[in-house]
């Protein structure tokens, strides 16, 4: 007995789509390509429906360009690569989980210690020389850092030597418990940029835990990708 024939409006309408997207995700080759009728409509079938709905899940969890190209190489029979490609999604969020894990753990670090040698000397300000050997590092190391845009210190305009103030020597300190992580320098310099957006380590606190709730938001998209994905395979792939 024929399948069930589903025009482009029938899928369009359960997502709020337009028929339009229907036809681009079929070009795109998000959809399986679908039998035309006798006069040259498409015609879908409810196997259609279910790889739109696998496409829609996957989504959320792996971005729009990753969720297209898992759902060509399911359509063209390459089911391995896909498995991959979602590998591969999942593997970059554990890689962002861990990095997340490091910035917390650093912070802890920096938060735990005390003393007045972390504290800039007079005026509020130290240089780089007091400020490497507070680190255990070489003087080159934090031009290197300036250099990458991790620290940012002025320059004092009598002397051009490199000034340090306490959220300069904040971001130091910060950069090299990263570093210390295993973290290379172009990881480091966004997460201090979001220091200085956020004005300081104790607004982070805020923002690290939005990051924490958008990772969980993330894993759990991708449960609801896989589950649709394999429902979309068991169904098997729409048949002329």
């Amino acid at each position: 007995m024929p399948r069930e024939r589903l025009r482009p409006v029938d899928l369009a309408r359960v997502h709020g789509l337009s028929t339009q997207a229907i036809r681009n995700y079929e070009e795109a080759g998000i959809l399986p390509p679908a039998a035309r009728t006798p006069s040259g409509y498409r015609a879908y079938t409810p196997a259609h429906a279910g790889a739109l709905r696998a496409f829609l899940a996957l989504v959320p969890g792996h971005g729009h360009q990753t969720a297209t190209s898992i759902m060509r190489e399911v359509n063209r029979g390459a089911v391995e690569q896909a498995l991959r490609l979602i590998d591969e999604s999942h593997a970059q969020l554990l890689e962002d989980r861990s990095t997340l894990l490091a910035v917390e753990r650093a912070l802890r670090d920096l938060t735990s210690e005390d003393g007045p040698a972390e504290r800039p000397g007079p005026g509020g300000v130290t240089f780089i020389g007091p400020l490497a050997r507070r680190l255990g590092i070489r003087p080159a190391t934090l031009r290197k850092w300036e250099a990458a845009g991790l620290v940012q210190p002025r320059r004092d305009p009598q002397t051009g030597y490199r000034v340090y103030t306490a959220a300069d020597v904040r971001d130091a300190r910060l950069a090299h418990q990263l570093r210390r992580g295993g973290y290379l320098l172009e990881q480091i310099a966004p997460l201090l940029a979001q220091v200085r957006a956020a004005g300081g380590l104790a607004p982070l606190e805020a923002t690290l835990r939005d990051w924490q709730a958008r990772l969980s938001a993330r894993g759990r998209a991708m449960l609801a990708g896989a589950a649709a994905l394999d429902a979309y395979l068991r169904e098997g792939l729409p048949k002329d």
